[in-house]
Parts: structure tokens; C-alpha cells; sequence
């Protein structure tokens, strides 16, 4: 089994250029990070309406991701034997029905005699469902799409392009909100257009030479036994366990309690990783062609470090801001890196079980970061995480540079 040379013929694009695949895969990658960051800053209200304490409020989170740890990786498996449009675009269109209905949750609780939060919790899960492929169907559909260097700068696009969402939403989900709860669930609509968009236009080359399931699951164990594939998803973890230990979860407190501003202010804080990420991630194509992927993963680790040390012992809010920039630079040369040099190791027939392995596997890093930091915050407190994750991003470089050394 050869990586990367499964026969797709002339859909293959040596440049990058704008048209309906591209812009299709841009949606899919928006509406895959919409699911959160969209509805976090109406978490008070919601809960305020609903009656809901806001202890309970993870709870929307939760029952979200969940369907994310159960379905990924069958979803994957699916887009492989199937085909990747038959599995994305009734997916776009589940989320889309699905995070919509979401408000409407009092009107058929009242009508079905429920909870209104109860059935905001159902429908919650069924927009999960719809969102578990996404992550890994955009960035698996761009492997399928492009080769080589094009493919390095279309995940830098991209990676740019998942930053400006993460970015933007807790902005205009908190706007919307402003004129009711229920507002930011409109949001889920533009999957379905995009669904339409997928069925209608999309080109993409579906795998062709199916083996038996006995035969494709054989060639997917040999992925998984890669040392390569190993590392980058140890890789992958842990850049997760740091940007959920570190900066989503605690960067907001350090934020409000040592320079004493409003939950805004700490979220345009953590807002500039997304933006420096989205300055660099575009760049990572070009600056590929002269130092290599690998030499870039590898770079983007001592920007970690640098950040993570800084953070703590920044003396006023301006200056944090450096640290925190630092740290998305890391950001926007990591994360498009790891995704380029995975999808180049698998087949066109194997790839989006790889990547949906891989999205997996960034739940892991999500879930233990936060719980890994809450320990150091017991023993060492709010400092103490940022000198950990310091450490955990240098201890990483030795991983990185084993993995990159045997990688072509």
C-alpha cells in the first residue's frame, strides 16, 4: 500500500485557485467550528431562559461532542467505502435542521409537556451527529483535491480560515443574542446551502478500487501501526491538551482575575491566537517550498514554549499580548503541517478513516487537556499550568523531530 497515490486522475490542481470545490470546503470548515464557538457567549441567557443553573450549561457542550467520540471514526470509515459526498452532505443538512431547531426548544417542550432544556439537549445531539464527520471530511477532501505543494498551501488556507471563524463566532453569536436567546441557533442554517453547494458542485474524486472489508481494514491496521502516524497523532494531542488546558479554558481567568477586566476583554485575548494563526497559516505554502513541513512542525514548538513562559509573568495587558501572539504563530505553523504530512500517508481509499482517527484523537487532547491543568491549578495554581504546558511543548520537540526524521 503506497500513501498518496491513489488514481485521481486530472482533478488533481497544481495552483490554488478560487472556485467551487474550494469554496465548499472553506464552508464545511466554517460550519465545523460553529457548533461552540457560536453559542458560548449566550450560555447566561440561555440558562437565564431556560431555567437552567449555569453549572448545568457544560451539559450543551457535552451531549454536542459526544456524538464526535461515537460516530467519527464510522463516519470515516463510511466516506471511504462510500464515498465522501454521500456521507458529507446529509451531514451538513442534520446540523444545519438540527442546531436550528435548537430554538424552537420551548415551543415543543410546551407542546410535548418536556423540559425545554431537555429537548434542547436532544437536538444538541442530533447537531453532533451532523458535525462528527465534518472536522475530517474538509481536511480529507482536500487531500483527495490537490497534491504537493498545493495541498500544503490549501490546508494553510484553510487552517486560516477555521481561525477567522473561531475568532468571529463568540462575536456574533454574543450579538445575536443580545435580541434573544434563541438567535445564535439561526446560525446552523448556512450548512444547508452548503450542502446544496456540495451536491451540486462539488468535484471530488471518490475512492474507486474497493477492497473487501476484511482487505480495507487490513490496510487501514498498517496505517495505524506507522511509527510516522503514531507520532503526528501523539502530536496532534498534545498541540489539543495545550490549547484547551492552557489557553481556552484558563487563559480567560488569568486574563480577568490578574488584570481585572470584563469577560470581553479576556475574549479578545484569546481571539489574537486565532488571528495570528490566521496571518501564518496562509504563509506555511510558501515558506514550505524553501524550509519543509517538517522543519516548520518543528519550529512551531519553541513558539509554544516562548508563549507559554511569557503568559504568566506578563507585568501588564499589552504586553500579554506578545506571548499570545507568539503562541498563535505556533498554532498556524503546526496545525496545517501535522494535517498535510497525514493525509500525505494515506491512500485515497484509506484517507478519511485516517483523518476522522485523527479528529479523534484532537477530542482526546480537548478532554484531557482541561483536566490535566485543573490537577496542576491544584497543586501549583494558575501559574503553575503555564510553566507545565512550557515544559510539555519542549519535552514534545524530541517527539517531533523522531517523527519528522522519518517522514520523507
Amino acid at each position: 500500500m503506497k500513501p498518496d497515490k491513489a488514481p485521481i486522475g486530472d482533478k488533481l490542481r497544481e495552483k490554488p485557485a478560487i472556485n467551487a470545490n474550494l469554496l465548499i470546503i472553506f464552508g464545511v470548515t466554517l460550519v465545523a467550528v460553529l457548533g461552540v464557538a457560536s453559542i458560548t457567549p449566550a450560555f447566561p441567557t440561555i440558562g437565564i431562559q431556560l431555567g437552567v443553573p449555569s453549572e448545568m450549561m457544560s451539559l450543551v457542550i457535552i451531549i454536542f461532542t459526544i456524538p464526535g467520540v461515537i460516530f467519527t471514526p464510522l463516519l470515516g470509515v463510511a466516506a471511504d467505502r462510500y464515498g465522501r459526498k454521500r456521507i458529507l452532505i446529509p451531514s451538513l443538512i442534520l446540523f444545519g435542521i438540527a442546531g436550528f431547531a435548537c430554538a424552537f426548544s420551548q415551543t415543543v417542550g410546551i407542546v410535548f409537556g418536556l423540559s425545554p432544556f431537555l429537548v434542547l439537549l436532544i437536538f444538541r445531539f442530533f447537531q453532533g451527529v451532523g458535525a462528527a464527520s465534518l472536522g475530517a471530511l474538509n481536511v480529507t477532501i482536500i487531500g483527495d483535491l490537490y497534491k504537493r505543494q498545493t495541498r500544503t498551501q490549501i490546508m494553510g488556507y484553510n487552517a486560516s480560515v477555521q481561525s477567522v471563524g473561531t475568532a468571529a463566532y463568540p462575536t456574533i453569536g454574543g450579538f445575536l443574542a443580545l435580541f434573544g436567546w434563541y438567535f445564535p441557533f439561526f446560525l446552523p442554517l448556512i450548512a444547508i446551502p452548503i450542502g446544496v453547494g456540495a451536491l451540486i458542485k462539488l468535484e471530488n474524486p471518490e475512492p474507486t478500487e474497493v477492497t473487501s472489508l476484511r482487505g480495507y481494514f487490513h490496510d487501514v491496521g498498517q496505517l495505524l501501526r506507522d511509527k510516522r502516524v503514531a507520532g503526528l497523532f501523539v502530536i496532534s494531542t498534545t498541540l489539543f491538551i495545550m490549547l484547551y488546558g492552557a489557553i481556552i479554558y484558563n487563559l480567560p481567568f488569568l486574563v480577568t482575575t490578574v488584570f481585572f477586566v470584563n469577560s470581553l476583554i479576556a475574549g479578545l485575548v484569546v481571539s489574537l491566537i486565532s488571528v495570528a494563526s490566521g496571518i501564518i497559516a496562509p504563509l506555511v505554502g510558501i515558506l514550505a517550498r524553501r524550509y519543509s513541513l517538517k522543519i516548520l512542525l518543528l519550529v512551531a514548538f519553541p513558539f509554544f514554549a516562548v508563549g507559554l513562559f511569557l503568559i504568566p509573568i506578563a507585568p501588564t495587558l499589552w504586553l500579554l499580548l506578545i506571548p499570545v501572539f507568539l503562541y498563535g504563530i505556533g498554532m498556524g505553523l503546526a496545525m496545517p503541517s501535522v494535517q498535510t504530512l497525514l493525509v500525505g500517508l494515506a491512500p485515497l481509499e484509506c484517507r478519511a478513516a485516517l483523518m476522522s482517527l485523527n479528529g479523534l484523537v484532537l477530542r482526546l487532547g480537548q478532554t484531557l487537556g482541561p483536566l490535566i491543568m485543573a490537577i496542576v491549578i491544584g497543586f501549583w495554581g494558575i501559574t503553575g499550568v503555564y510553566w507545565v504546558a512550557a515544559i510539555l511543548a519542549l519535552l514534545m520537540i524530541p517527539v517531533v523531530i523522531t517523527t519528522i526524521s522519518s517522514l520523507r
